[in-house]
């Protein structure tokens, strides 16, 4: 009886965090307008979600969702490569053109 009860918790679990999961997408897939916006969603997922959260609301780092109307994309860049308060450089872990697509992607967010 005791392992129906935790195979039950367990399902329960698995099927809410497949909703939330759904919905962070469904949130990240909105943003895509171009190729470049595509490579950058995905160099989010991969590099960014974990620190800034999936509708870029923040968690360990700062919300994300307007950090266009407060920072240019040139100064995306810049932390982007050289880290800010924190934050690790990405210069040596991402190229050049992946860093400029993320840049490009997040000053958007207005």
């Amino acid at each position: 009886m005791r392992q129906l009860y935790f195979l039950a918790a367990a399902l329960v679990v698995l099927l809410l965090s497949a909703c939330g999961q759904q919905k962070d997408d469904a949130f990240l897939q909105s943003s895509i307008t171009t190729p470049a916006d595509e490579e950058a969603v995905s160099l989010y997922k991969k590099q960014c979600i974990s620190c800034h959260a999936a509708d870029l609301s923040g968690r360990v780092g700062p919300n994300l969702q307007k950090i266009g109307s407060s920072l240019s994309e040139e100064q995306l860049i810049s932390i982007l490569e050289e880290g800010s308060k924190g934050m690790p450089a990405y210069k040596n872990r991402l190229e050049k053109e992946e860093i400029e697509a993320l840049a490009q992607w997040l000053a958007k967010r207005k």
